[in-house]
């Protein structure tokens, strides 16, 4: 048996998988970052050093999951933690969503959730112990335009989060979601700042004023995925600078 923790963070190749990838691995954890991308992976796998493992899958093939998680198992022994953390998102009027579209984002942001908790959670009940974190939306919080399936999948996290950690927790897997608001990347700052509107909006409704950073998500992470939150289950924590509690 490892003695070092064992995580798997989905999409951790790019973003904020990226940072809570950067910030187990700084504290020891062996993590395995999950994604579509191989070279991006590999690439990613090289900046987070001898901690990091690049495994790719397409998570959106849903049926190819169990044997997935099952080959992590066998190369790696155990899994302590696993972050859900792939997603996509799609920006297009309400009426202009295709049935394929709504179905794809609900397929990657949340049936893949489902999937790969449901294996990864037949390894942790053998332990008695395990640790889950879905990444949520401040889509799940409150309205926002153009984005249907999104918002429907993020919702659903809510939900599914709180439906585990009731279903689970007794059995020593505690289960939490992390909604990041406002985050900085070179995307986020162009889309921003080429729509003076919609930024005067966002800031004017984060009382911190400012947007956050990658790291703020994965020191969140971190946290919740330490015994310094041990008595913490399905709780989704915003970490947004207070965007949604602004006016």
């Amino acid at each position: 048996m490892n003695n070092k923790k064992i995580a798997i963070v989905t999409g951790g190749g790019s973003g904020l998988g990226f940072a809570i990838a950067e910030k187990f691995t700084q504290n020891g954890i062996q993590t395995i970052i999950v994604g579509r991308d191989a070279e991006k992976l590999n690439k990613a796998k090289e900046q987070l050093g001898e901690n990091a493992f690049a495994v790719p899958c397409d998570l959106s093939n849903l049926a190819s999951i169990p044997a997935f998680v099952e080959k992590l198992i066998n190369d790696f022994g155990q899994v302590d933690i696993l972050v859900n953390n792939a997603g996509i998102n799609m920006k297009k009027e309400f009426t202009e969503v295709t049935d394929e579209e709504f179905q794809s984002v609900i397929t990657t942001n949340l049936c893949s959730v489902f999937a790969m908790s449901r294996e990864v959670v037949k390894y942790m009940l053998v332990k008695g112990s395990g640790n889950i974190i879905n990444i949520s939306s401040m889509a799940a919080q409150y309205g926002l335009p153009k984005v249907i399936a999104y918002s429907a999948s993020k919702t659903a996290i809510d939900g599914i989060t709180r439906a585990m950690a009731v279903e689970l927790s007794p059995k020593g897997i505690r289960v939490n979601a992390i909604a990041p608001g406002f985050i900085y990347s070179a995307m986020t700052d162009k889309a921003l700042n080429s729509d003076p509107e919609r930024k005067a909006k966002v800031f004017g409704r984060t009382p911190m004023g400012r947007m956050g950073e990658a790291n703020d998500i994965g020191e969140a992470a971190y946290f919740l995925a330490s015994d310094a939150s041990k008595y913490i289950t399905g709780v989704i924590l915003p970490v947004d600078g207070g965007n949604s509690i602004g006016f």
